[in-house]
């Protein structure tokens, strides 16, 4: 079976990809938390604070999934240069410390597959996002940059989603006037799921997707393409 590493398992979209995959590969986890119910082996540890103990991984890693993240939704002006830090912090140098900790065990693999997490707010302007956009942005160079160095055999894409119902956006849909007003400003009419994303990293990881590369999945309700006429 595959060795999968998977940071950020113990909630949402991480441990529902760990769940998805817990029969058929062997699952590695990593977070912050000690509790990883759907994995072979767990490692507790801080992406903002440690470097990665390569220790933990084994010699040869098929996939890496980097799901932690942040939501730091204000105005331009309230934001201070330590905000932008830890934004970036958590989402771009996070990702940073595991890939290359996990190359050489992911080198080893006959084919490898990274899937990175970037937002639709990269690509489509919004506003109080400048904080997490910038940090994403990085995010989104950082995977065809990699796509382009590792290639051919080290796949590296991202999944660019929408609001989506996970722990992390819980503070922005705790009334039913928000989660109406945010499923009303999708195409599709609805929040996003844990399940949506999941299938999708989930395919990234699969021989299925062997011909992809340097992509930016949007997952987003169609929110970063289209406009529905009212």
């Amino acid at each position: 079976m595959n060795n999968i590493l998977i940071v950020g398992a113990t909630s949402g979209v991480g441990e529902c990809i760990a769940n998805r995959l817990q029969d058929t590969h062997v699952v590695y986890t990593a977070s912050r938390g000690t509790n990883a119910r759907h994995s072979s082996k767990h490692a507790a540890w801080n992406a903002v604070q440690e470097a990665f103990p390569e220790d933990f991984l084994p010699q040869r890693l098929d996939g890496l999934v980097y799901c932690p993240g942040s939501i730091n939704l204000q105005p331009f002006e309230r934001l201070s240069e330590d905000s932008f830090r830890e934004d970036f912090e958590i989402n771009l140098l996070g990702a940073v410390r595991v890939l290359k900790a996990s190359l050489p065990a992911l080198k080893a693999a006959p084919m490898a597959s990274v899937v990175l997490f970037s937002s639709v707010a990269v690509a489509t302007g919004m506003p109080m996002h400048a904080s997490i956009a910038a940090a994403k942005g990085a995010v989104e160079g950082l995977t065809r940059s990699l796509a382009a160095e590792l290639a051919p055999k080290i796949r590296v894409n991202a999944i660019a989603p929408s609001l989506t119902e996970t722990p992390l956006s819980a503070k922005l849909l705790r009334t039913e006037r928000q989660r109406i007003a945010a499923a009303e400003r999708h195409p599709l009419g609805k929040i996003g799921k844990i399940n949506d994303l999941a299938a999708a990293a989930n395919f990234l990881l699969s021989s299925e997707a062997d011909w992809i590369t340097g992509q930016v999945l949007p997952i987003d309700g169609g929110i970063g393409s289209i406009r529905k006429f009212n």
